[in-house]
């Protein structure tokens, strides 16, 4: 059986003061009024129904996210003890699905994406879902739209065979966040796409490449796989989970995986991991101002203002994320917003705990 397997881990800390531990990213509704976890569940059908659907997420937002999508069943929730990365959260939910159904395919999604063209998607994942079938790992390519220096990229070599209108092209490498002047260069060889991080593999293949190349974290895994659906498994969870190391499932496995094919996919997608991703998802003012709350704006310029408890008044503003919420308020410029998160590990190293 195919599954969908919705990551909704992280502390999303670039989105502070919104974002917080006890109500993480995938809750907030941030450019609907269906919060993004309800929106990635909801794009997957009629691909996948409820009870193909699996999330993986913290121990302390697996009840948020269940009573948003009560259709899934609780079984389906797989909790990580504690954030060890995604090749780790991958590898565990491979081990629960394969004491389930070893002949499942998994394909690993996300909760933090926005999808303009949902029609175009889902026959993505459906297409990628078949090349599966070959054994190979298949990941989805974003058409790139402009020179990102904040997505990583996958170099497209030769094409290998077309689903339903869909080329499946082998993957070269995975190349990291580059420079402008290389984002530039690759744009325009028109031989890559941005790295998505969804990825649609046999739960098998996934096994066999974590047996091959990180073969400490497939024996931590597999004790863990060995006491699924028994008495023993809160306490095995427990006692492994934090030995593991962290690490990504881009550098553990898909950089030096034997066989990876790509399809490239135009669906206006924007991965939503910072203030500056969400304003380019709202409506702008004349002046490119983007207001969600009650705000005043005089002579302002290309700023977000972000608040519901009270007006927020500005005069001069030039490039300015402002942000209010009962405890905090984050005033930003445009250029710095990969560094909130400092904020929040800042906070958390000072104690504040009540602020994240």
């Amino acid at each position: 059986m195919n599954y969908a397997v919705i990551m909704a881990g992280g502390a999303g800390t670039r989105l502070w003061p919104i974002s917080r531990e006890r109500l993480p990213k995938p809750a907030l509704r941030l450019y609907s009024d269906e919060s993004m976890f309800q929106i990635a569940v909801k794009r997957l059908s009629p691909l996948f129904t409820p009870q193909q659907v699996i999330v993986v997420a913290g121990a302390g937002h697996t009840a948020v996210l269940s009573e948003q999508v009560p259709e899934i069943p609780p079984e389906n929730f797989i909790v990580e003890p504690e954030g060890r990365g995604t090749a780790s959260a991958i590898a565990l939910t491979a081990v629960h699905l394969a004491a389930r159904d070893p002949e499942a395919t998994m394909a690993v999604l996300t909760a933090d994406h926005f999808i303009g063209n949902e029609v175009v998607f889902r026959e993505a994942v459906a297409a990628a879902l078949t090349a599966a079938e070959d054994d190979c790992l298949v990941t989805l390519g974003i058409t790139p739209e402009f020179p990102s220096t904040e997505y990583g990229y996958i170099q497209q070599g030769q094409v290998l065979r077309e689903i339903a209108g869909h080329k499946v092209l082998e993957a070269l490498r995975f190349v990291e966040k580059p420079d402008l002047e290389r984002a530039k260069e690759m744009l325009q060889s028109g031989d890559y796409s941005w790295n998505s991080g969804m990825f649609i593999w046999k739960v098998s293949v996934i096994l066999d490449e974590f047996s091959r190349q990180m073969p400490e974290l497939f024996d931590q895994i597999t004790c863990i796989g060995r006491a699924v659906n028994t008495h023993a498994y809160a306490v095995t969870l427990g006692e492994t989970w934090p030995k593991i190391r962290k690490q990504t499932i881009d550098y553990g496995i898909m950089e030096g995986a034997r066989k990876v094919v790509v399809i490239p996919v135009a669906m206006q997608w924007t991965d939503v991991g910072n203030w500056n991703s969400l304003k380019a998802l709202l409506p702008e003012d004349a002046r490119g101002n983007t207001i969600r709350g009650d705000a005043f704006l005089l002579d302002c310029d290309g700023s977000l203002i972000v608040g519901a408890q009270k007006l927020i008044a500005g005069v001069g503003l030039e490039d300015l994320i402002v942000v209010d919420t009962p405890d905090a308020l984050l005033v930003c410029r445009k250029d710095r917003v990969q560094d909130v998160r400092k904020i929040a590990d800042t906070l958390k190293a000072a104690g504040r705990l009540d602020l994240i």
